[in-house]
Formats: structure tokens, sequence, C-alpha cells
């Protein structure tokens, strides 16, 4: 196995948490009281334990964080907030769907490394401790839940008329 590929393979998904937590921390703050909102109150302290679990894997391989990485991804997290959303001032709808498409991406990225640490760590009985398949199925989980939202902050992000985020939707389940 070519340690210093796994390395920089680790960091870069590493940072990669570090930002994807800013947003769902930003996102959430900017929807609390509707389901998105509801939603990510659960799902951060899910992504602090998802990288709390890179980090175990990281040091079980001797493999250095690269501190570098996690600040680029902390201020390009803070950078992607300025945007046009149809609103100069304010959080829009189109804010929401934006945000939680990125949110969606990040979990697919966290998918990608759970499952290929399941088949690093068929190789590397260093990784024997750690559950990848219980990551996955917390994780797909997480990608469901998302994708719900994904698509009503859609629909309420080019509705004709302005409609509140969470009017008459179900509360999802796990929450």
């Amino acid at each position: 196995m070519d340690a210093k590929r796994l390395g920089i393979y680790l960091n870069d998904h590493l940072a990669g948490s570090v930002g994807g937590i800013e947003l769902a921390l930003r996102t959430e703050s900017e929807n609390r009281g509707n389901p998105v909102g509801r939603f990510l109150a659960v799902l951060i302290p899910e992504l602090r334990q998802d990288q709390a679990v890179l980090r175990s894997v990281m040091q079980a391989l001797e493999v250095k964080q690269d501190p570098v990485k996690g600040r680029a991804a902390w201020v390009f997290e803070k950078l992607g907030r300025v945007k046009l959303n149809g609103s100069l001032v304010s959080y829009s709808p189109l804010s929401r769907l934006v945000e939680l498409e990125g949110l969606c991406s990040a979990t697919d990225g966290r998918l990608c490394l759970w499952r290929t640490l399941a088949r690093v760590s068929a190789k590397d009985t260093r990784l024997a401790g750690f559950d990848f398949e219980a990551l996955i199925a917390r994780g797909e989980t997480q990608q469901q839940a998302l994708q719900h939202l994904r698509a009503r902050a859609a629909d309420v992000a080019f509705a004709d008329e302005p409609t509140p985020f969470g009017a008459g939707e179900p509360v999802i389940a796990n929450l």
C-alpha cells in the first residue's frame, strides 16, 4: 500500500469534513424551526463523530494531519457563502437548496471514504477495529434524508408563490 498517497487521501477527506461541518452549521443556523434545521441538529453531532473516526483511522495508520488543508477548507467554506442567491442581504430559498446540494455531495464523498477504507481494512490489520459497514449504513440513511430535504427545497425555491419551508411536510424518520 502506498502510504504517501493514502495520507494525502485521508487528509483531503479530513479537510472536506471541516468544510462539511461548517456548511452544516451555517445551514442549521439559518433553518432553525423547520425540517432542515431539525435534521441538521441531529446530523451535526454525527458528522463530528465521523470526523473523530477519521482522525482515529489516521492515527492508527500513523498519518500526520495536514493543518494547512483543514484551515484552507474552513476558509473556502466561508468564501463559498459569498454568492448571488437572489437576495442581497438575506438568506433565500435558493441558498437552502444550494447548501443542501453541497451537503449531499459531501455525504457522497464520506460514503466513498468509508467504502474505500472498508476495502483497505481487508489488507491492513490496523483498521480491524473500525466498523466501516456501520458508518456506510448511517451515511446512506443520512443521504436519503438529505435528498428528501433537497427535493423539497427545490420545490420551495422555484415555486411561483412564496412558500414557507416545511409547511405541510411530514417529519422525516429518525429525527
